[in-house]
């Protein structure tokens, strides 16, 4: 059941998160950008509200993926913890067993999510313009949707560049998802009065939110490097690994570079987490009263 409540959880989610998610990869790859406003204007005067919401079907499919294999590796590895140090699989984990769950989680997730990640971006940050928009003839675009787009990219750059940016990633989400569980965890210990045995709602409303907000804040400056790494086509041969990218980014744009879309990065994942860990929370009170 964390596997399944996770899944609902995740592609929920997504729906909620997806076009900041999209002005946010554009800020992070491309300079023209002043900023927020001007990238949403930019993206809805070519290409309309349809400009948001690119990539958003391997998006949905990944993210329930991911979030099911994140949700239920966290849980059951946490359970094998607790099983190994203190005997039984229902004893309270201490923060390290949390931590470390999490992170087991993070690396998991990173198998399903390169492929789909490295199609998100190369879809977001793809150029053409609304039909409504331009008198000229629009002319066709080089991905015609997520399954095209990973279709080229594994024809023109084979297997491995599904998998760019994977190191960039892997970074990201051990450290992310080690803190995004631990944070979540210690906050509805802390907000739970005592004598209950489980938060309610609106504690994990805001426990997973503030869990978000949290894990992005530090998995940012890997994000921005992960976004440029996979946006790097094989005619184009940027970068050539991770340091090189970060060493190349903060020598052309200075180290706040590294910081393009935090604001927007934390803004978003306040809601997004808070649907996640909602309905996460829900889906498994619902089967325990009823199933």
């Amino acid at each position: 059941m964390d596997f399944i409540a996770g899944a609902i959880g995740g592609g929920l989610s997504t729906a909620v998160g997806y076009p900041l998610d999209t002005v946010k990869v554009r800020i992070q790859t491309e300079k023209h950008y002043k900023g927020f406003w001007h990238c949403v204007q930019e993206t809805y005067r070519t290409e309309k509200i349809w400009g948001f919401y690119k990539g958003v079907s391997a998006s949905v499919l990944a993210v329930s993926a991911v979030s099911s294999v994140s949700f239920g590796t966290y849980k059951n590895f946490l359970c094998t913890i607790c099983k190994l140090r203190y005997g039984a699989a229902d004893a309270k984990p201490s923060k390290l067993d949390v931590s470390l769950a999490g992170a087991v989680a993070g690396a998991v997730r990173v198998v399903l999510t390169n492929p789909s990640e490295v199609a998100k971006v190369r879809m977001q940050t793809q150029r053409n313009p609304h039909p409504s928009v331009t008198s000229q003839p629009v002319s066709k675009p080089k991905y015609q949707g997520s399954l095209h787009c990973l279709k080229v990219i594994t024809k023109e750059e084979g297997f491995g560049g599904l998998y760019k940016g994977c190191s960039a990633l892997l970074c990201r989400d051990c450290s992310a998802s080690a803190v995004y569980f631990l944070s979540y965890s210690a906050l509805c210990d802390w907000l739970t009065p005592a004598g209950k045995d489980k938060p309610g709602f609106l504690v994990v409303l805001l426990s997973g939110g503030f869990a978000g907000v949290l894990a992005w804040g530090l998995a940012t400056p890997m994000d921005v490097i992960k976004s440029r790494m996979q946006i790097d086509e094989s005619d184009q041969h940027k970068y050539k690994g991770l340091i090189h990218c970060v060493r190349e980014s903060v020598r052309k744009e200075g180290a706040k570079v590294l910081f393009k879309g935090l604001g927007l990065n934390c803004i978003r994942a306040f809601p997004v987490n808070m649907v996640v860990f909602v309905t996460y929370e829900a889906v498994l009170r619902f089967t325990d009263r009823y199933i």
